[in-house]
Order: structure tokens, then sequence, then C-alpha cells
């Protein structure tokens, strides 16, 4: 039987040259990015271990890298979606790889994707007079930015940015200025013989010459490919624009038909290996809704799978922890709308003010700090899907702007006029009943409506006992795959002890104690009762001495054991209680008044 083939990837967003260096998790040597898009990278790196090292196709694996700029690091779980090796005289191995971005660290996505939308051209400009500088700002102004430097250190720098399509070399001094291209292209040429890696000149920037110089030299450096174009010393400014501008588009042009002509022709050595019997099996991926296997969990996984592939509204409701925006993902994936990356945003995580702005974005000028427009992550969701998490936390203000955007897809940023129409998927969570939210009158009923279309409840884990343990063993594997750990299994006593656990924090609290414990065990040990943490082994005492009745009684009676000395420790302060138990004050408020053990409002 022929192994199945890969999936096809549709990637809507362009591409951007970018040339910085990318750390991974496990570790390449001399890894660098060579293009980026919103929703993957492209990366090149060298190993003298042959083609065995760095991560397979299929594979997900951690890397970071810095933005020019802001210099903002970016964290972020990439899946290697092609890779082709190219071996070197030296005997190692260049591997270029295509990565697609998984899974963001906080709001790393939101900073690469404005970098992304608010980039420009950049070009560097060397050793300009004044007189100069004015003529090239003139030429160029709203069609790149520009960065001067006014000695060899300085370009450098710039362009260690990482972005730079174009060098721009002016000035008089004729020596000084040929001096500059030779000692790139000398520079292009030994990271060749260094690295092995094919070729850097793709990537390097593309240097317009308008200084002095003999003409002979000039058609020597064209022909070496040492400048793209010369002008003269005094060129019209109509003359500079299109040669940047050119300069421009061929380096992005060549960048991008490097990368598809080895996509290219990795696939065709697949396509021969499928057609010889020869290929591996691609790495296993785990199916939607995996540790699910409880009756109640089942029916929410069709209700997803029933509302996933249309574009009504979905509201979530659950206690924290149960794994609303794991279903948010999930609901993403099944929409059609999956090659474009979900946006995320706690929206009780910021005041109004900036939930405003982070969601319909600003315009220059609309209030203090306002020092350029910023997109709103509406805008940056347009054509996929935008999660609200604890939308309950939103005012009625806002809420009336949510709705016009449900109702009519029309954004509107603040302190703007111009109304933006988008095509966004709006899925929401809520760690409170919103209906009781409505007749409290905290939040909007009509806005409530348009959510409650189709809502999902998700049951707490401690009414789901099916899942305690499908999820642990599920935990399990995942960090040891993420942690390189060989843990091998849980004992009987620790199956016991999940089960008895109220589990306070749901799925979130139950994968923290599996990734806490197979963090500290040894190899090939199974996780037993020493591996887990204290809350849980008290817990477990109190329950071997409560009286005898059903699961349930016995579980309430261990919750209110467990909030009722947390309450103790920290004083009556239910924040401080939360935190000591690894759960959201709302839920935890919500529970111990429902135990009679606080009385807050």
């Amino acid at each position: 039987m022929k192994p199945p083939r890969s999936r096809p990837f549709k990637d809507r967003s362009p591409r951007k040259p970018l040339y910085v260096q990318v750390m991974t998790q496990p570790a390449l040597h001399g890894c660098w990015s060579v293009n980026i898009s919103e929703t993957g990278i492209g990366l090149v790196a060298t190993s003298l271990e042959g083609t065995d090292a760095g991560p397979r196709e299929g594979q997900i694996f951690e890397l970071a890298f810095s933005l020019p700029d802001s210099h903002a690091r970016i964290r972020v779980q990439g899946e290697v979606r092609w890779r082709h090796d190219t071996a070197v005289a030296n005997g190692g191995t260049v591997m270029a790889m295509g990565v697609i971005f998984r899974s963001f660290e906080g709001s790393n996505r939101v900073t690469l994707v404005r970098y992304l939308q608010e980039s420009a051209l950049q070009v560097a400009v060397a050793y300009a007079t004044e007189s100069q500088a004015r003529l090239i700002r003139l030429a160029i102004e709203g069609h790149a930015r520009l960065g001067h430097a006014t000695s060899s250190t300085e370009v450098q720098a710039l362009l260690n940015r990482g972005d730079v399509a174009v060098l721009l070399v002016a000035g008089t001094d004729e020596v000084q200025a040929l001096a500059l291209v030779e000692q790139l292209a000398a520079r292009r040429m030994e990271e060749v013989d260094l690295t092995g890696a094919a070729p850097p000149s793709d990537m390097a920037a593309r240097i317009v010459y308008c200084a002095p110089a003999p003409a002979e030299r000039l058609v020597e450096l064209f022909n070496a490919g040492g400048i793209f174009r010369a002008l003269g010393p005094s060129p019209e400014p109509e003359a500079i624009r299109h040669a940047v501008l050119d300069a421009g588009r061929e380096h992005g042009v060549r960048t991008e038909q490097r990368r598809l002509a080895l996509e290219l022709e990795r696939n065709l050595l697949r396509e021969r290996a499928l057609l010889e019997g020869t290929a591996g099996t691609p790495t296993p991926v785990g199916s939607d809704g995996r540790g699910f296997s409880s009756p109640p969990m089942k029916r929410v996984m069709e209700m997803v799978r029933v509302a996933a592939p249309h574009r009504v509204a979905v509201l979530l409701q659950g206690e924290t922890g149960t794994g609303k925006e794991v279903l948010a993902r999930i609901i993403h994936k099944l929409s059609g709308r999956g090659n474009v990356p979900l946006v995320v945003q706690d929206c009780g995580a910021l005041t109004e003010t900036l939930l405003e702005s982070e969601l319909f974005g600003h315009v220059k000028g609309a209030f203090t700090g306002a020092v350029a427009d910023h997109p709103g992550l509406f805008v940056l969701a347009d054509g996929g899907t935008i999660f609200l998490d604890e939308i309950e936390n939103t005012t009625p203000n806002l809420q009336a702007k949510l709705l016009r955007v449900l109702e009519g897809g029309d954004v509107r940023p603040v302190g703007g006029t111009q109304v933006r129409h988008v095509d966004v998927r709006v899925v929401a969570a809520s760690n409170r009943d919103l209906a009781q939210e409505v007749r409290a009158g905290r939040f909007r009923a009509d806005l409530f409506y348009r959510l409650n279309s189709f809502t999902i409840d998700i049951p707490p884990l401690r009414e789901r006992p099916e899942d305690t343990l499908s999820l642990a063993r599920h935990f399990l594997e995942l960090f040891n795959q993420a942690l390189k750990r060989s843990a091998s299994g849980v004992t009987p006593e620790v199956e016991e002890a999940l089960l008895a656990y109220p589990w306070p924090g749901n799925a979130r609290e139950l994968r923290n104690v599996m990734e806490r414990a197979v963090l500290l065990s040894k190899p090939g040990e199974m996780v037993n009762r020493s591996l887990l943490p204290p809350v849980m082994l008290a817990g477990l005492r109190s329950g071997n001495t409560a009286p005898g009745g059903s699961l349930r009684t016995r579980m309430e009676q261990l919750e209110r054991d467990l909030i009722r000395e947390a309450l103790e420790q920290s004083g009556g302060v239910l924040r401080r209680a939360a935190v000591a138990l690894g759960m959201d004050p709302v839920t935890l408020g919500r529970r111990a008044r429902r135990h009679g053990l606080w009385k807050g409002s």
C-alpha cells in the first residue's frame, strides 16, 4: 500500500524576504530564515550529522527569532511541511525547510502580523551627501523606508536587520564606494565557502550604485553580480525611484523562486519515492478531540462538527480550563478557513479602551500615543476566525460595536470615519452563564441572542471522569515528546488519585499535573504518587477518611474541604485562594458560595 500523500496547504498571505538567525528546539546549527509570511517561514540550516539531523516532515518543533526595528522576540511552534536536503563538499548537509506556524506564545502572532502589515521596502543608503540624501528622499518617499549610513560599520548594521532589500551606494568618494561594494561581494563568497548554504547572494541586498567609478569597473562589477544597476553620480529622481523599486522586486522574486525550486525538487523526489514504494510513512497526527471519551464530550464534539462548516457564531460556555480554546481551534480547523490562522483575544485581559483599539484598530492621532494607523484584530482576521475569550468581561459600549460587526461585518477604527467590511467567523467563550448575566443587566440581550444562535455547554472534568484517564495518557504522550522524556505510564495508585481528585482547574490543571510529573520522572519510570503535587495527595488523604456515599457526594465534600483550606491559608482573600488552587477567581467564588464558604458579591 502506498503511504498517504500529504494534504495540500494553500498559503494566501504574501511572503516577505527576511534573513535573520533562528533558534530552534531541538537545536539546528546555522539556522537562518529566508522568507516569512503570516502563516509560515522558510528556513535554511547546515548540519555535519547528515540527513538524520533536524526535524522531519510532519514534526512539530519550537522556533524563536527577532523582528527588525522593534527587535520583538517571536516564539512559535511550527510544523515542517516540506524539507529538502543537499549534500555539500565538506560532508555536511544543507537543509531547506518550509515550516507552517501552529501556535504562538502569547500575543506573538499579532506582533508578527502587524510587522508584516506595516512593513515596507527597506532601503539602506550609504555615504550620501546632504544634497544626495534630499534627492533620494524625494525620489522614493512613500515607496520605501530609508536607513542612512556614513561608515562601513553602519552599513553592515543596517544590512544585519535582515529585511533590507536594496543598498544604494552614493557619495563623492570613488575609493570608499568601490571598497564597500567589493567588501560585500567578498563577504558573500566567504559565507558560501563557510556554510555550504546555497547561495546567500539570493538573499543579499541588491546594490544600486550612484557614486563615481570608471565605466569599465562598473561593467566588471555588473557582470560579476556585484551591483544590480549603475546610475552615475548625479541621477534623476525618477531614475533612482525606478532602479530602487526594480531592485526590490527582483530581490523578492529571486528569493521566492529559490523557495519554489527547492520545494518542487523535494516534491519530485517524493513522487519518485512513492512510485517506487520507498517513501516513509508521514508522522501521525492526533485526531480532533483526542482524549475525549466520555458521552458528554462526545456529544460536544458532535455539535462542534455540525457547527464548524457554517458561518454561524458559536458560543462556548464552561468553567475555566475545560478546553474552550481547544474546541475553538477545532471549529476553526474544520470550518474551511483553516488555511488562515486563528486570532485569539482574551477580553478580560485589557481595559475597555485598550480592548476597543486592539479589536477594531485606531487611526493616527486618535489618542495620545497613537503615532500611526493600527490595524485591529478583526481586520487581521479577515477571511478567518476570531476567538473572543471571556466575552462576559466586555462593557455595554463595546458589546454594541461587537454586535455591529456580527450583523454586518462593518469595522470602524477608533478615531476613524471610514468603515471597512470584513468576513470573520466569530467564536466566543464565557466562564459564566450569559443568560444569567443578561437577566442581571450585565450583558446586552441583543448581543447574547446573536451569539446564542449556537451554544455549546462544556461540562467540567469532574462530571466526566471517563475523560480523566484518557486525557492523562494523552498529556503523558504529549510531554514525553515535547520534554524528551520516557515516562512509561501511570501506576494504579495514580489512576485512583486522578479519579478521586475534583479538578477545580479542569483539563488545564490535569495538563499541568501531567507536565510536572513527566518532567520529574526518571527514564522509563511510571508516574507514581511521589510525582503528584502535594495538593492532590492532601486531597487524597482527605478523601480516604470521608464517610461513605456516592462518588458525587464524596467529590463535593472533597472540593469543599480544599476550598475551605485554601481560604483559611489565604486569610479569606478569594483571589489569593484562587492562585493557590490554580483556579479562575470567578469560578472559585461561584463554588465557594455554593458550599456556603464565601458571601462576597
